[in-house]
């Protein structure tokens, strides 16, 4: 996984903020199943700076670009680790031209949240990308690697604070893992949970917190402009182009990668269902699309319908156990 030289944390947000207003309403759907004639709306299920707002937009870009839908349409509809978009989605059953965006988060936050309405409740479109998690600090913390984080935390876990994404999801679920291989009881943890990737930056930046846990993309800018220090990354490997061991190289042994994907309402025709698989199969094959992960150091992680409906159930079991293993349910 490579990060690109050029960033766009400014542009995703300027852009961003243009749909803040948006109401998520009915879209177009096709009783023909040609993908080039869906008016489609893509509902990001957190505020605007985050990784699902990001996919999100590029997914629109691109979409645009190559001429696969007649428009789209970003709405962030933020909360609850995601759950709040889901709540809507569920009740959009039958409405074709509607994609959610979602991934590892919205999966334990549906168990952490209790939500009502569960992944049961949507129909899995396509898994698209995965990424590394990064563990950053501001650059004038006095915690150069990751032992030195993992030292104070066994001093006082409580003085650590940890700024991540929604409750019970993969940033939370890290500093768990991270916490106990560290020796550290998870549930005594200072994480402090943010509803969108931009909350939790400024933050860091603002030095509010001890370090923060999110997804490469999302602190490449920081890093390489040296307002942030990276301690480690999630994965098996390291990440070309930042500066940052894994987390098993730093001393403490725990890999965790975080995924994203397109869900749709429950319900659809089989038309519907089908100019919607077609659509992201199109968009995932595209140049413009291997040109997005690239320049934003996600894996293609793509797997189509039916592979991502039997992932998904395997994930909801897999991230029962570890909510359970680490207290957070």
């Amino acid at each position: 996984m490579k990060i690109a030289t050029a960033r766009r944390t400014g542009a995703v947000l300027a852009a961003a903020a243009l749909s803040l207003t948006a109401a998520c309403g009915g879209s177009s759907s096709t009783s023909s199943g040609d993908a080039s004639a869906l008016s489609l709306q893509i509902i990001a299920p957190a505020a605007v700076g985050g990784g699902w707002d990001s996919t999100s937009r590029k997914a629109q870009a691109v979409l645009e670009k190559e001429k696969l839908v007649k428009g789209a349409e970003v709405v962030n509809v933020e909360g609850a680790g995601g759950t709040i978009g889901l709540a809507r989605l569920a009740g959009m059953t039958g409405k074709g031209g509607t994609l959610m965006t979602m991934g590892l988060v919205m999966v334990g936050a549906v168990e952490t949240n209790k939500s009502s309405a569960t992944l049961d409740d949507v129909t899995p479109i396509a898994r698209l990308t995965s990424e590394q998690e990064a563990v950053v600090v501001p650059a004038d913390s006095p915690y150069k690697t990751l032992a030195d984080l993992a030292a104070a935390w066994k001093q006082d876990p409580g003085a650590v604070s940890v700024a991540g994404g929604s409750a019970g999801g993969t940033d939370q679920i890290l500093a768990g893992l991270l916490a106990q291989a560290a020796g550290v009881d998870p549930k005594k943890v200072n994480y402090i949970a943010f509803s969108g990737g931009g909350e939790a930056l400024a933050a860091i930046l603002g030095g509010k917190v001890s370090a923060g846990i999110s997804g490469v993309s999302e602190f490449a800018d920081q890093v390489e402009t040296g307002k942030m220090r990276a301690l480690a990354v999630s994965g098996s490997k390291r990440v070309e182009g930042f500066d940052a061991p894994t987390a098993k190289e730093a001393g403490l042994d725990v890999e965790l990668e975080n995924w994203r994907g397109f869900v749709a309402p429950k319900g659809l025709s089989d038309s519907d269902k089908k100019a919607l698989t077609d659509t992201v199969q199109k968009m995932h094959d595209s140049q413009a699309w291997k040109d997005e992960m690239t320049a934003n150091g996600w894996d293609d992680a793509y797997q189509p319908a039916e592979e991502f409906t039997a992932y998904l159930a395997t994930e909801k079991t897999r991230i029962q156990g570890v909510l359970a293993d680490l207290g957070l349910v």
